[in-house]
């Protein structure tokens, strides 16, 4: 049993390695792949944060109190 599961697992040489590994490094590299999908996320979201908090803290609510009928 012991040398069938020497046997299965992984093969000491793997002749397709070398040639596969260009997609795991570099500029193909998981987080460089996903880094570029939502341009711009990071910039919208400090702005639409700053707005809000302008808008809490200088903006004055004209109708606050009024009864509307």
């Amino acid at each position: 049993m012991r040398a069938f599961k020497e046997a299965a697992g992984q093969p000491r040489y793997d002749p397709w390695e070398r040639a596969e590994a260009w997609r795991y490094t570099g500029t193909f590299s998981r987080f460089n792949r996903f880094k570029g999908s939502l341009p711009g996320l990071g910039t919208a979201t400090v702005a639409f944060a700053g707005y809000c908090v302008y808008e809490h803290f200088f903006m004055q609510d004209e109708h606050h109190g009024e009864a509307h009928h």
